[in-house]
């Protein structure tokens, strides 16, 4: 008798790993696989590391799950930085009878509400909150990129901790402890030593956000300007939430809330995040039920109109 087992893929290509994971029709999760980063793919070397990152995940995930060569009949791809240079890419990369190419924050709410109905907020080295309704309606708030917006991230809070050192050392600021945490992390000799070395190459953006848990770490220890640096951030991702929900549900319908990304991890943070949510009326908030790549799984298996949630191993998360 012929194997009948249909196989469904799901990847998330972000800025900093590339993740697959594999799935069948009965939802069973199979396997996993991970990779460098592929979210960029304008110059030729950038296609080749987009090609190599995308085939490693998804090779270690069909060893793992035991379909190697396999055609999927499905398979959803997100990618941060946009996904129009990335659809041909794809297909040239994986077999499949469908396919859905879509941008990471709509694979990050899949995953964090299991496909149902609600909103993310995302506050990794970037910002955003994202929603979609019972009728397939979407709607965004923030996600602006590093020079306009990102609120809230652990970029923009880097930004504002060296803004609040820059006052305070040029004589019109108060006194942070973020002057001497951040020099002593980075090795820069002064504020405006440091924000030079922002403007290099040396700190990309993923590293500048990388010094985020320095200024919760001074928050706890009662430093103020931190203090308002991560109660500006939440307040901010609260209110692109708020935004979200209002486009999407009526006044007084129940929505669900879910949250991402390293900032999260402040205690401080969270708890700021969800006290704003729940005075403006929305008690349903939780943390993510699968990650990312699972959520694209999920959307793989929806559209070839399997329902089943994902079991097994989710370590995407």
């Amino acid at each position: 008798m012929a194997d009948e087992r249909k196989w469904f893929l799901g990847v998330d290509g972000g800025q900093s790993s590339t993740v697959a994971v594999i799935g069948d029709q009965t939802g069973a999760v199979l396997g996993i696989g991970k990779a460098g980063p592929c979210n960029h793919v304008a110059k030729s070397e950038a296609r080749e590391r987009f090609m190599g990152a995308i085939g490693r995940a998804v090779r270690t995930a069909q060893e793992m799950a035991g379909c190697v060569d396999v055609h999927f009949e499905a398979a959803c791809l997100g990618f941060s930085g946009g996904t129009h240079d990335k659809d041909a890419l794809t297909r040239e990369a994986i077999r499949a009878n469908h396919y859905l190419i879509v941008n990471d924050a709509h694979i990050a709410l899949t995953g964090a509400l299991g496909g149902k109905p609600g909103v993310i907020a995302i506050a990794g080295t970037g910002s955003i909150a994202y929603g979609r309704n019972s009728f397939g309606m979407i709607a965004r708030a923030g996600g602006w990129g590093y020079a306009f917006g990102d609120e809230g991230s652990a970029y923009d809070i880097v930004r504002q901790a060296l803004r609040a050192i820059l006052r305070f050392e040029e004589g019109w600021g108060s006194a942070t402890t973020l002057r001497e945490a951040l020099l002593r992390a980075t090795g820069a000799h002064s504020a405006i030593d440091l924000l030079h070395r922002f403007y290099t190459p040396d700190f990309p953006r993923a590293r500048v956000a990388s010094y985020a848990p320095l200024v919760d770490q001074a928050a706890r220890e009662g430093d103020h300007a931190a203090h308002e640096i991560l109660m500006t951030g939440a307040q901010t991702l609260a209110t692109y939430v708020a935004a979200v929900r209002r486009q999407l549900f009526q006044r007084g319908e129940t929505s669900a809330t879910s949250y991402i990304g390293g900032v999260f991890e402040s205690s401080l943070f969270l708890e700021r995040f969800r006290l704003i949510l729940e005075l403006e009326g929305d008690g349903m908030i939780h943390p993510p039920l699968y990650g990312p790549a699972t959520g694209a799984l999920i959307e793989a298996c929806r559209i070839a109109g399997v329902h089943e949630l994902p079991s097994g191993p989710h370590t995407d998360l």
